[in-house]
């Protein structure tokens, strides 16, 4: 939630309290620590007010101001719930650390399994990023693969070990949709209906870049960017019969 010329905190605040009313948010998964993907005000609103059973993150080092007001955050909400009947728990998930690339008891109604990050490819914030498939279990639910800022080399390692493993209906384009980003056999593998580009009005990086556009419309239905045509938008995606609907609404709007 951090300050710019498009949309205000508050904005955000209002737009995530409508969507969520009423709903029992059982997780929040920080895919890496640039403050583009954990920003401190928006994980102390989201633990205050939406009150997450666990947080999941990538286990790593980031020497930041932000990292570290993002953990300050994390340590005094797990104080304060510690004793209670809904403790946050922590889940800090790098896969040369873990048992099973499956966590068991995130919900009742979905699983998640992890592709990233490890250690073997762990040489930039990039590719420390989590790479997460959210399976739902109920007939209109589908999968979803969370990407992070993970690049081309990071990808052709996860492809090689998990192959078809990947494959999902719903995909975020990884990096914002940075070319550095698309690797056409991990693509392949995950052969997505519709892929949601997370991007910022006027990026200064310009993303999405055109080639990977392109790229992901060689291989799913539907493409969607957050600042198509240069207005900044939230994507709502649904399992729509056999296809998947997407929504773009404004913040502070209702998805109905």
């Amino acid at each position: 939630m951090p300050e710019c010329e498009n949309v205000s905190p508050e904005e955000i605040q209002q737009s995530l309290a409508l969507y969520f009313k009423g709903i029992d948010v059982r997780g929040l998964i920080l895919t890496g620590f640039d403050s583009d993907h954990a920003h401190d005000l928006g994980v102390e609103w989201i633990l205050s007010n939406l009150k997450p059973a666990w947080i999941m993150y990538p286990k790593y080092y980031k020497d930041t101001d932000c990292a570290t007001a993002v953990f300050n955050s994390i340590n005094k909400h797990e104080r304060r719930r510690a004793g209670t009947s809904r403790p946050l728990i922590r889940h800090s998930v790098r896969l040369d650390k873990m048992v099973s690339r499956v966590i068991p008891g995130l919900g009742k109604h979905f699983s998640v399994e992890l592709f990233s990050p490890h250690y073997e490819d762990m040489d930039s914030s990039n590719n420390c990023s989590i790479v997460a498939k959210i399976v739902g279990n109920d007939a209109d639910s589908f999968r979803y693969l969370a990407t992070g800022d993970t690049e081309i080399d990071r990808w052709e390692t996860i492809s090689r070990l998990f192959g078809d493993d990947l494959g999902s209906d719903v995909m975020a384009a990884s990096h914002h949709g940075s070319i550095s980003g698309v690797y056409p056999k991990a693509l392949l593998n995950i052969s997505p209906d519709t892929v949601l580009v997370s991007a910022g009005v006027d990026s200064q990086y310009d993303h999405p870049h055109g080639q990977s556009i392109l790229a992901y419309q060689a291989v799913a239905n539907h493409v969607w960017a957050t600042n198509a045509g240069g207005v900044g938008r939230n994507l709502f995606t649904s399992r729509h019969g056999t296809d998947f609907k997407t929504q773009a609404f404004q913040h502070a709007a209702i998805v109905e």
